[in-house]
């Protein structure tokens, strides 16, 4: 089953996180992953949900995302995200 991590993603400090951009699709390309959406701007369509930009990366398992997550060479590329961004990810699995 498809496993989806969707990230909401303010940045704040852009010049530092294209580090991050140009060295991330590595790591979700290691783990068998990849960009179903990266980086677009939504639109609101209801609620008060409003994301200034969202990735959606799918894996083919969840173990492949747990592995990506979980990734020790990695680690400095969230922590270079958490630093440069207000970013908020969760972990959903697709239909079967």
């Amino acid at each position: 089953m498809n496993t989806y991590l969707i990230l909401d993603l303010t940045i704040h400090d852009f010049d530092r996180f294209r580090e991050y951009i140009s060295k991330i699709p590595a790591f979700i390309e290691k783990h068998s992953g990849r960009y179903v959406v990266r980086g677009e701007q939504p639109t609101v369509i209801e609620g008060d949900w409003r994301p200034e930009r969202v990735v959606v990366i799918e894996f083919p398992s969840r173990e492949q995302a747990n592995g990506f997550l979980q990734d020790s060479e990695a680690q400095a590329l969230f922590s270079l995200r958490h630093q440069t961004t207000t970013s908020k990810l969760v972990l959903v699995d697709g239909c079967l």
